[in-house]
């Protein structure tokens, strides 16, 4: 136990300490005259306790027990501070000081590590990324900047943070599109994540889930987390995916046989195109260009059948894969939305885009310990990717979903949708 000094005494002599650093190091300036208001505030808080130093009246609640040092977190690390002691009248427990208290909540050192590490600072390099080696505040040793400490902020904070996303509520959000595409982290382990795109076209990462492969009952548990978590399974949305059976199989049973699917043209093209020889490339491109840009989905239908034909005695397999899947290749088309609009929906390429900055923000990772490790960096990176998100090009079209989405739901189910303002009410 430390004697205690006088608060005007603390206060006036880190001003002082302040302004004789001031001239020689501006981060100095700011750590000592921090350290003074802290101390101040931190014996105001033992004096409403304790009362005036040396009192005896009857009415405090506690008295000063000295002295002590603790460690705060500055500037990616931490600094020793010595702060007051104060313990219960009544059964001479530690009592903690409001001041002090909300100086360690802030996390500032939790909230440097997830920073850091998003934009790929390795956790070697954390200290000399928050303190130069030839600066004023060293990192000495306890300073909370090792790998370890960094790794360790990192994990705590990333786990937090993905629980509270995966709990979150999804009834308030008017999605009319859902996204969902699958990520291979290792040979056996496959991540799927959900994306989705509200009627002012904003987009929302919506769920993740691990598993050994892109099969269906992973796909399954993923829509059941999302209606669990307060998706509706009786509303009309447009999903969007790849291609995968898998994924088709479990959104038709789950909701309805008549969901409207759109797989992705882009995958479909370039999966066309990689397995024919290489002077068919530009022509097969371009017949498959001009049938997605056509209003008419029977004529767009028609073109491709031609284009199935024509590859028939060249390339018989790849003329099988083109007619697979149809009826999902149009669906946009057939819900007779505007070209611009269709450009967006008919890909995948939102949650591509998604996938791009997790493989960015997880590069340094040489080893998956586990799954658990590898939905922590996946949340966090997909949280990451949603700063850079801006709302869909074609937002004003949006309408022009919401009413093709209404008119078919009424067309195979016989039920309109409600408007989402008559829900509200």
């Amino acid at each position: 136990m430390k004697k205690g000094s006088t608060s005007a005494g603390i206060v006036a002599s880190g001003i002082e300490r302040a302004w004789e650093d001031v001239a020689a190091s501006f981060e100095r300036f700011c750590l000592t005259a921090g350290i003074a208001t802290l101390a101040e505030l931190m014996e105001r808080d033992a004096a409403e306790v304790c009362g005036a130093r040396h009192s005896r009246t009857g009415d405090r609640q506690g008295y000063r027990w000295g002295r002590t040092t603790g460690k705060l977190g500055f500037h990616g690390g931490k600094v020793a501070i010595e702060r007051p002691r104060v313990r219960a009248r009544a059964d001479g427990a530690e009592m903690a000081l409001p001041s002090w208290q909300a100086a360690q909540a802030e996390d500032w050192l939790g909230r440097w590590a997830m920073n850091l590490m998003l934009i790929n600072v390795s956790t070697r390099r954390f200290g000399r990324a928050v303190r130069l080696p030839e600066g004023d505040i060293a990192a000495t040793a306890g300073s909370g900047v090792s790998k370890s400490a960094v790794s360790r902020r990192f994990v705590a904070l990333s786990a937090e943070r993905m629980s509270e996303w995966m709990a979150t509520d999804l009834s308030r959000l008017d999605l009319l599109a859902i996204q969902i595409d699958g990520m291979h982290v290792t040979s056996e382990l496959t991540l799927l994540a959900a994306i989705g795109i509200d009627g002012d076209g904003a987009k929302h990462p919506l769920g993740l889930l691990e598993g050994a492969t892109e099969n269906a009952a992973v796909v399954q548990a993923l829509l059941d987390n999302l209606i669990e978590r307060g998706l509706d399974p009786k509303a009309c949305r447009l999903f969007i995916v790849d291609g995968s059976k898998a994924l088709i199989k479990a959104i038709r049973r789950t909701f309805g046989r008549h969901t409207p699917i759109q797989r992705c043209q882009v995958h479909k093209a370039r999966n066309i195109v990689e397995r024919l020889p290489k002077h068919l490339h530009a022509s097969v491109r371009a017949a498959l260009r001009q049938a997605w840009e056509l209003d008419d989905a029977e004529k767009a239908e028609r073109l491709i059948r031609n284009l199935a034909r024509r590859l028939e005695q060249v390339a018989p397999g790849v003329a099988a894969s083109i007619l697979e899947g149809l009826d999902e290749i149009l669906t946009v088309t057939r819900l007779g939305l505007p070209e611009q609009l269709r450009r967006s929906l008919a890909c995948t390429n939102i949650i591509e885009n998604m996938m791009g900055t997790i493989r960015r923000v997880c590069r340094n990772v040489k080893r998956w310990r586990d799954a658990s490790m590898a939905l922590r960096w996946t949340a966090a990176a997909m949280q990451e990717a949603t700063k850079g998100f801006r709302r869909l090009k074609a937002r004003r079209q949006l309408p022009l979903l919401r009413a093709a989405l209404d008119a078919h739901h009424v067309k195979h189910v016989g039920e309109p949708v409600l408007e989402p303002d008559v829900l509200a009410a």
